[in-house]
């Protein structure tokens, strides 16, 4: 299943028709959420173990590798992780962690490198994770290269991001898990878009951050000069693959098109798609030039968490009108997510300590915010 002309039309189609009725897709009742979900440390400790270390994580986009010994070192929930790509082209992941003393074998950041050497007594490993030189070998004694070998994590590259388990032994099946969702989102051609700008921000706890990036009813209101300008709150078109969901909210400019015969629709111009991979990354505006992909993680406790957002362009800017164009929208995003969402993010998680709100309500119209948050119950509630 991919985004072709039919498709996209048939969503706009659908999205017209929830407008025409003044409503939108609806869960069949309200939910009620207690605010010990978001608050509690034992709850939080034990939803990340099931959820976060046991499940697969995107844990980069696959243009972020782009060759055979390309390599990304990042800090995820305080794993030191390592993505290479070997020789082959396979995309692997690994602990970030030398087998002698357990010194870090690079920094974070990006580059390309064959060996990667340990800065603390100079082991050397190669992009499979196999130690490949020692210093002074002669001298250390004999030891079991394969023992030493680079902690490895499970991992897999499926529709343009690779995925990996952030808990040595845990293995998953990726398309058993993606589903046919893997092939919708792998039909946008992700691994072909320019990255533009990539930056880490600070959030408010796991639940309260990621709440935000799954309805459109509070756009309006806390988004008019941003993302609101452009986009119809409280309407949104919703499927579910699994846990994983897609959202189609209407652009304002849709009652343009009621009337209008169907094969004159500008389909680049009147919906925005949202692709939500569970647990935690957001594909947002596929149609047009750009797209902003949200990688959200749980920080060390439930106040906390941290945000990968990367910004991609259809085509990499060359001139400076496409240059400022991609800055904008660079601009924009983070305003709305920083300023606006984790601004009143961070009120919420304090004021939910009160206890003025024991509960959360989760209406009708937010059927994606009750879809997410019975899978992470159903995979919580599954033995380690």
């Amino acid at each position: 299943m991919g985004y072709d002309e039919t498709a996209i039309r048939d969503l706009t189609r659908r999205t017209l028709d929830l407008w025409r009725a003044k409503t939108t897709d609806l869960a069949p009742d309200v939910m009620y959420q207690p605010a010990s979900a978001y608050l509690d440390q034992e709850r939080f400790e034990h939803e990340v173990d099931r959820v976060f270390r046991r499940l697969p994580l995107v844990l980069a986009l696959s243009s972020e590798l782009p060759e055979p010994h390309a390599y990304k070192a990042l800090d995820i929930m305080g794993a030191p992780i390592l993505l290479t790509r070997d020789a082959e082209g396979t995309a692997r992941a690994f602990l970030n962690v030398c087998k002698h003393r357990g010194a870090p074998l690079c920094e974070a950041g990006s580059g390309t490198s064959r060996r990667f050497t340990c800065p603390y007594h100079a082991w050397v490993y190669d992009s499979t994770g196999e130690l490949a030189g020692m210093f002074g070998a002669s001298t250390f004694g004999e030891v079991d290269r394969d023992r030493l070998a680079l902690t490895e994590l499970h991992c897999a590259e499926r529709a343009g991001f690779i995925f990996a388990t952030l808990t040595p032994g845990v293995s998953f099946d990726i398309d058993t898990f993606l589903g046919d969702f893997g092939a919708l989102v792998g039909s946008l051609n992700l691994g072909d878009w320019h990255i533009h700008e990539q930056r880490m921000l600070d959030g408010p706890g796991w639940k309260v951050a990621w709440d935000g990036y799954l309805e459109g009813y509070h756009q309006e209101a806390l988004h008019p000069q941003t993302v609101g300008l452009n986009t119809i709150a409280n309407l949104m078109a919703h499927d579910t693959w699994g846990p994983h969901q897609r959202i189609v909210f209407g652009r304002k400019s849709l009652p343009e098109i009621d009337g209008v015969p169907e094969d004159e629709w500008d389909l680049d111009a009147h919906i925005r798609l949202i692709h939500s991979f569970f647990p935690s990354t957001s594909i947002s505006g596929i149609l047009g030039d750009f797209c902003l992909v949200s990688q959200l993680f749980p920080g060390p406790d439930v106040d906390t968490s941290t945000t990968i957002q990367t910004v991609l362009c259809r085509h990499e800017p060359t001139t400076d009108e496409e240059r400022a164009l991609a800055d904008s929208f660079s601009a924009l995003v983070l305003q709305a997510v920083r300023d606006e969402d984790y601004r009143v993010g961070f009120r919420i998680q304090q004021a939910l300590k009160t206890g003025a709100a024991p509960e959360l309500v989760f209406g009708r119209n937010e059927p994606t915010l009750q879809h997410y948050h019975r899978s992470v119950a159903r995979y919580a509630e599954q033995p380690a």
